[in-house]
């Protein structure tokens, strides 16, 4: 039985969508061969919509899908391929299994470009890949869901397909099963060459699975890029808040001791890198990793050697095994500052609710955003 095989010549996938209604859409972002790319927002985002429109189930008002130099979508031209002229493969949420056909009749059907007399055999090899030796002659309802997940998984690429579009395929599994999955897929992607669409909700699997991420929102794609450099720079505070940034704040920047600076309150912060390209009175919005957040050490107050020192009140500590989260309140305004420190290292310091404490603010972790400027939509690490 031969090995099947996902061999293909270089297929970009480049989507531009556009329509003001009845599902609003300004959605612009490509996916090369071999990689993953993240589709992340809230519920309502478009998220499943975009990937209806590039599987050729949806058609919007405008916009264009092309893969490998081939138009699959051009609203303009009313070109429009039918779902199978696109050769897509498509896990659905629920996996839609035909519940009546065994795992191996499941994959059969998406082999139908074959003769008949090699279907079942490569129907079984790609049962073989996905780990289900031995499980071909079971129905969907006498298989586990990770089960059920990997026939469709098998299902979708067996129809050999440009594009690999996944919409919230571990979101019906425990989480066990869920972890096991996430690591299957991350070693079959070595064993393909296709552009794969990931739809999720879970940062976490976003992140931990995705070449690139894609931030959307109301059907708008806000910004995409590798995930350190979103989580560490994102383009504008609603991108940073849909991606559950905290330390979100604003701030104007100042001239001080002939430096520029950044007015946070009481405090003229020194920011590493955005400071000299704005003019003084201007107002931005900043955003602080929690990881460049350090406490100073109980008894060793900083003398100035350290960077950006402030102190704040504690007013929220969570215990969550190994790390406490800690939330910071400050006299000149009602934001808080959220860091994470080793939960030893909390009952060392003695940090309690109430308590005062200073912690330094690294100046190369300070990102600068614009505020009511113009958010470049589309940016994207270099090609």
């Amino acid at each position: 039985m031969s090995e099947p095989s996902l061999a293909m010549p270089e297929a970009r996938l480049e989507v531009s969508l556009h329509q003001p209604g009845p599902i609003p859409l300004a959605a612009d972002f490509d996916c090369r061969p071999g990689e993953l790319l993240a589709l992340v927002g809230p519920s309502g985002s478009g998220k499943t919509t975009l990937l209806r429109a590039i599987a050729g189930l949806y058609r919007p008002a405008g916009g264009r899908v092309r893969c490998a130099g081939e138009t699959w979508f051009d609203a303009a031209s009313g070109r429009s391929l039918r779902p199978q002229q696109r050769r897509v493969g498509l896990v659905f949420q629920d996996y839609a299994l035909f519940p009546h056909l065994s795992a191996l009749a499941n994959v059969m059907v998406a082999l139908d470009h074959l003769p008949n007399a090699e279907r079942r055999d490569q129907a079984q090899a790609w049962l073989t890949r996905v780990r289900l030796e031995g499980l071909a002659e079971r129905h969907p309802a006498e298989l586990s869901g990770g089960q059920r997940q990997r026939v469709a998984l098998a299902r979708a690429l067996a129809r050999s397909p440009r594009v690999l579009l996944l919409d919230e395929p571990f979101s019906a599994v425990d989480q066990v099963t869920r972890r096991r999955l996430q690591r299957e897929l991350a070693l079959l992607r070595e064993q393909i060459h296709i552009p794969i669409v990931l739809v999720t909700h879970d940062l976490d699997e976003a992140s931990a699975l995705a070449d690139r991420l894609c931030v959307l929102h109301a059907g708008r794609s806000l910004q995409q890029d590798v995930p350190e450099a979103l989580f560490r720079r994102p383009a504008s505070p609603e991108v940073a808040r849909l991606l559950d940034r905290h330390n979100v704040f604003e701030g104007e920047v100042v001239e001080a001791d002939g430096h520029r600076r950044l007015r946070w309150g009481p405090w003229a912060l020194e920011v590493a890198r955005g400071l000299e390209a704005l003019a003084p009175g201007q107002r931005v919005a900043w955003y602080l990793p929690h990881s460049d957040v350090v406490l100073h050490r109980r008894g060793r107050p900083s003398l100035g050697e350290r960077e950006n020192p402030v102190s704040g009140q504690v007013v929220e500590m969570v215990v969550l095994g190994g790390i406490t989260s800690v939330s910071l309140a400050f006299a000149h305004g009602s934001e808080t500052l959220r860091f994470e420190i080793s939960t030893h290292a909390a009952r060392r310091n003695g940090l309690a609710r109430g308590e005062t404490v200073q912690v330094s603010l690294l100046a190369t972790g300070i990102h600068l955003m614009p505020l009511g400027g113009t958010i470049d939509t589309q940016a994207r690490t270099p090609t």
